[in-house]
């Protein structure tokens, strides 16, 4: 096959190219998330991230010309429900849910994302429980669960609402991916992810402001504010908006499982934040969490493949 007739593979892994991208940034905003908490309360930093990437989004909008109009009236009762799982409720129980338990309890339940992906997926419908995007979930779940080591975690009476509440985030999440997916294609990733954000806002503002009024802003460092900053441009505009393009483009499932990355980039950075050294667990982990992601993924890659070169318009003329 000559060059004038190959397939377009690029426009296939693009995707899975934005789902990496994503990953690194959820992987690592965490360190800048701690610096954030140093002046402002968890309820707070919520709000400036929700509010904040509102007036992002509807900034780029305005610029780019590109958003589209929402044509039916039921289609804002769905994206209020989207707003709700991935934005209201995923941000809220996390971080309530971490305040009541533990990182390591977080990191362990949020590998149930992926699987309540799937479960609502073929609930619905949208896709087929194939044996392939089992064992995938399967290998990359037990890769996290190896990589944390659930004996470090805690299931005490203590911890457990934490833990339910953390589960709960888990649901609501992997929902969101599994509903959402419809929505974007018909309207596009930014039309979709501007409308869930301004619904979120108009929730998140009055608990969030709450909370805030019983803080003095004019004394929060420099540093604090440039690390809000951070936050909403990175691992909120733009993580967000490349998960919602991809999402648009590959499974849910497929969009759920790139998560288990997550744990293991941060492992992979805490050597040059925190001087911890990498051992066997870690390349043990991040083998099975690899092959976990390259199960699922590898034969999306190529049905997309094949779907493009099958597709007059994809080849060259």
């Amino acid at each position: 096959m000559n060059a004038t007739n190959a397939p377009n593979t690029s426009t296939s892994l693009k995707p899975h190219g934005a789902l990496v991208a994503v990953q690194l940034i959820f992987g690592t905003w965490p360190v800048v998330a701690k610096i954030a908490l140093r002046g402002l309360p968890a309820t707070g930093l919520v709000t400036f991230r929700v509010v904040g990437a509102t007036l992002a989004f509807l900034l780029i909008r305005r610029a780019t010309g590109s958003s589209k109009r929402i044509e039916r009236k039921s289609d804002y009762a769905r994206l209020a429900l989207y707003s709700l799982l991935g934005v209201v409720l995923n941000q809220f129980l996390f971080v309530k849910g971490l305040e009541l338990s533990t990182v390591i309890n977080s990191a362990l339940l949020g590998t149930t994302i992926p699987i309540f992906t799937l479960l609502v997926s073929v609930v619905l419908g949208n896709e087929s429980g194939s044996w392939r995007v089992a064992v995938g979930l399967l290998l990359a779940a037990c890769g996290v669960v190896y990589l944390i080591n659930p004996a470090q975690a805690s299931f005490s009476r203590e911890t457990n609402i934490g833990n339910l509440i953390l589960l709960f985030n888990s649901m609501a999440y992997g929902a969101y991916l599994a509903i959402s997916q419809g929505m974007i294609k018909r309207y596009g990733a930014l039309t979709v992810i501007t409308w869930i954000f301004i619904i979120g806002s108009l929730v998140t503002l009055p608990i969030g402001g709450y909370h805030l009024s019983h803080v003095s802003l004019a004394t929060v460092p420099l540093s604090v504010w440039l690390a809000v900053l951070y936050i909403i441009i990175v691992p909120t505009v733009a993580a967000y908006y490349l998960n919602a393009w991809a999402l648009g483009r590959v499974a849910p499932s497929i969009v759920a499982i790139y998560i288990y990355l997550q744990p293991l980039i941060a492992f992979a950075v805490a050597p040059l934040i925190l001087g911890e050294s990498l051992n066997s667990r870690t390349w043990l982990a991040a083998a099975l969490i690899f092959a976990g992601v390259a199960t699922v993924t590898i034969r999306s890659r190529s049905r997309a493949i094949e779907e493009v070169s099958e597709r007059p318009e994809a080849l060259g003329h």
